[in-house]
């Protein structure tokens, strides 16, 4: 496992133009399988103020901005909670993702809020949102042969398949291959991408590997037929409230 120093992130925080309700690491070194080379991606919400967001100029709803620290790529992206609320609406399993990794960088007291708001948006509809980033990820280890889309093509269909027996939202593959069910030469494909973020896949030829994702989709399909989860996002008036309330404080 390759170490990362939140606590070294902190003066990035420290540059942003305006208040950011949370700031924390996601990509490789959340899911559990980061290299040595591996970038760092930050993820987070600024709020703007509300002159920002009733004026004739179009609001920086999200930010971005890419560059290179001691040899480390580093890429921030950030949205106004607004838009990261309506995202979390939405079966977007991805941003829940950086709500709720424990990789925290910079924290508010309006962030615990909103990680304990996070289960109202919960839905059986999050397996399609897996489901399709597995396909597209599988796609791309097809094209490229590379060991890092087939690893998150497999943490993503992990994650899916977690997500609907527990309710819960688990990132890390590494904890994933301890919970469910998946092919035991994970954890050696694991220790491969700590070598190189780029490097091709060895190990299990591909006709083994694309029984076994397929094998995990059909087991993600019968994970969200018995699930427990609802069709439907439960909390959209108290993120309402939540977001007017934040906006106001500001």
């Amino acid at each position: 496992m390759i170490d990362l120093d939140t606590a070294d992130l902190v003066p990035v925080i420290a540059e942003q133009p305006d208040p950011l309700l949370f700031a924390t690491v996601s990509g490789a070194h959340l899911y559990g399988f980061p290299s040595r080379d591996s970038d760092v991606d930050l993820r987070g919400v600024h709020i703007l103020p509300t002159e920002a967001l009733v004026g004739l100029r179009e609001p920086e709803e999200t930010r971005s901005r890419m560059w290179v620290e001691d040899g480390v790529e580093m890429d921030l992206v950030t949205h106004d909670l607004r838009k990261f609320v309506r995202l979390m609406l939405r079966p977007n399993g991805y941003v829940l993702e950086q709500l709720l990794s424990p990789l925290v960088v910079h924290t508010t007291d309006a962030h615990a809020e909103l990680v304990a708001l996070a289960p109202s948006v919960l839905t059986s509809h999050h397996a399609h949102h897996y489901r399709g980033f597995a396909t597209t990820q599988w796609r791309l280890f097809e094209k490229t042969g590379e060991l890092k889309p087939l690893l998150y093509a497999f943490r993503v269909l992990l994650t899916g398949i977690h997500l609907m027996r527990s309710g819960q939202v688990r990132a890390d593959l590494t904890a994933l291959v301890e919970e469910v069910a998946a092919p035991g030469y994970l954890p050696e494909l694991i220790a491969a991408k700590a070598e190189a973020e780029h490097g091709a896949a060895s190990g299990p030829g591909r006709e083994r590997l694309a029984a076994d994702i397929e094998a995990l989709h059909a087991v993600l399909d019968e994970a969200r037929a018995a699930s427990l989860l609802p069709e439907g996002a439960a909390g959209h008036d108290a993120l309402h409230d939540f977001v007017v309330r934040v906006r106001l404080q500001g």
